[in-house]
């Protein structure tokens, strides 16, 4: 803002003028049909052949339906495949994280390194699948060379086995993933102040007590969100599974995931089961999401109280 002839010149009509592109297309692609998603999700709309069905309201109908069908197995086996995935994923990328960069290592090569890390995130889904798919057949690499080192009398049957098919697609997403779960623990370690560091290494502490005491608390902002995200990005876990398990979610459907029975809705034209599945996705996603967010700031929004609470009485005796 700046006075021109004694008027003042505001600029914040040219703030909003390029952030609208943002806001017009937001409401165009996601919030319109967010709308009219859980207001389908209360009426029967489908086609029967080439008839449509409606759309006639029915209310809490495709909610009670979807429940009474297997929507919390499903919902279940989402949530398996994401903690496969995901646990060796927050691990390794943790360890990765606080290794390169650590100063008294002196790794070298550290570029490179983090390149390599990296990669897998930058294939397709559909082609990692494909990969395991050959590798992890009946006769595949990997069942042959088990069989001809001696470590099976026979191949193993992943693909067919329940825990087989659900490590294979926590496999490939903590493959997929932990590269680039690594280089956003990396900056947020990257971000801390060194002194604290040197402080903690004066005070006698043990590299694992720095790690613990110093670098996690740090980053855990950086923390929450790789959570939030991941668990979002495991909740909408589709093309690993479906490609895997050719959209059958195989063996007895033990690794059908909810977008995956979702589709099969989409598929069926069954646009109002379809809804109610999206806005109860919805829900889970954010009740998780907003467990994780506080939980996880429990702490620090208690030491706030504490602090202020110490320093409360002090400002009041010198008021008085």
């Amino acid at each position: 803002m700046r006075k021109v002839k004694g008027k003042e010149v505001s600029y914040a009509k040219y703030g909003y003028l390029f952030i609208a592109p943002f806001f017009i297309a937001f409401l165009i692609f996601q919030f319109i049909p967010l709308i009219q998603t859980i207001y389908y999700s209360f009426f029967e709309y489908y086609r029967s052949g080439l008839k449509i069905i409606g759309p006639n309201p029915v209310g809490l109908a495709n909610y009670s339906a979807l429940f009474e069908a297997d929507f919390g197995r499903y919902a279940g086996n989402t949530i398996i495949m994401w903690i496969i995935g995901f646990v060796p994923q927050i691990i390794i990328s943790l360890l990765l994280a606080a290794w390169f960069t650590d100063i008294r290592l002196k790794i070298k090569g550290k570029q490179f390194f983090k390149v390599v890390i990296y990669m897998p995130n930058l294939i397709m889904a559909s082609a990692f699948a494909m990969l395991f798919f050959a590798l992890f057949s009946d006769n595949g690499p990997v069942n042959t060379t088990l069989v001809s080192m001696g470590i099976l009398s026979k191949p193993f049957r992943f693909l067919s086995s329940v825990w087989g098919t659900r490590g294979l697609v926590g496999l490939m997403n903590f493959l997929m993933w932990f590269g680039n779960t690594t280089i956003l623990l990396m900056a947020a370690v990257m971000g801390i102040n060194p002194s604290l560091f040197e402080a903690a290494e004066l005070d006698g502490c043990s590299p694992r007590q720095t790690f613990f005491r110093v670098t996690l608390p740090m980053i855990r902002p950086i923390l929450v969100y790789v959570l939030i995200t991941s668990m979002i990005g495991g909740l909408q876990m589709f093309d690993v599974p479906q490609i895997l398990t050719n959209g059958k979610g195989t063996p007895d459907r033990t690794s059908m995931t909810l977008i995956m029975y979702l589709n099969n809705h989409l598929f069926s034209k069954n646009y109002g089961m379809a809804g109610a599945v999206s806005v109860i996705l919805f829900i889970i996603a954010a009740i998780l999401c907003l467990a994780v967010y506080f939980t996880l700031n429990a702490d620090d929004d208690s030491k706030r109280v504490r602090k202020r609470d110490r320093f409360k009485p002090r400002k009041e005796a010198v008021n008085g």
